[in-house]
């Protein structure tokens, strides 16, 4: 926003009232520009926790392939190397859940929310309260 130097006390109304809307237009665009760069920012977000969704998900797929693996050998043989292929197939259903709640925990709407701007326009709707006085 521009500031411009106080020109004495015989301002007339029109020329306030235009230069209010020549401010009040300036800082729309400058909350516009805000809003766009931080929502840019939550679509980065959003992807970060889709793929680390999409992650889990697939870690998860290899997990009960492996974890079916292990149930029949172990059931079929009943020897050791059955219980490697369960040790594996619960290390991946681990990551695989670990990755699975991150992802949602990154989703979460509120974690979503445009704090910045929410913050500075909160800011803006005072200022413009304050010189309405």
């Amino acid at each position: 926003m521009s500031v411009e130097p106080h020109r004495g006390e015989g301002r007339s109304l029109p020329d306030l009232v235009v230069h209010a809307l020549r401010e009040t237009s300036e800082l729309l665009r400058t909350e516009l520009r805000m809003v766009r760069t931080e929502l840019s920012d939550k679509v980065a977000q959003i992807e970060a926790g889709a793929g680390s969704l999409a992650a889990g998900a697939i870690c998860l797929l290899v997990a009960l392939f492996v974890l079916s693996q292990a149930l029949v050998v172990a059931v079929g043989e009943l020897i050791g190397d059955a219980w490697a292929a369960l040790l594996v197939g619960l290390v991946i259903a681990a990551i695989g859940v670990a990755l699975l709640l991150k992802g949602r925990k990154d989703l979460q709407p509120d974690r979503l929310m445009p704090e910045r701007t929410s913050r500075q326009l909160g800011k803006d709707t005072e200022l413009v309260k304050e010189q309405g006085r």
